[in-house]
């Protein structure tokens, strides 16, 4: 498996965590909940996230700069 893929499906994949974390974070605050471990339970999963996501992001320009002669 190509390595660009790998990283767009772990984004993926991580963005379903992160979604459930933050679901789970506002059904723990609706109920009156005061664990703090709820509260940052999305954070490692959008800390990962971000780090996907600027690779990502970056991609196609590192792409188009390869072949413009690297200049």
């Amino acid at each position: 498996m190509n390595w660009n893929h790998w990283i767009r499906q772990s984004h993926r994949w991580l963005s379903l965590a992160f979604t459930v974390a933050v679901i789970i974070n506002m059904v723990a605050l609706a109920r009156g909940s005061t664990a703090t471990w709820v509260g940052f339970l999305a954070l490692p999963p959008l800390l990962v996230l971000l780090f996907t996501g600027l690779y990502l992001f970056v991609l196609p320009y590192a792409a188009r700069r390869r072949r413009a002669g690297g200049s």
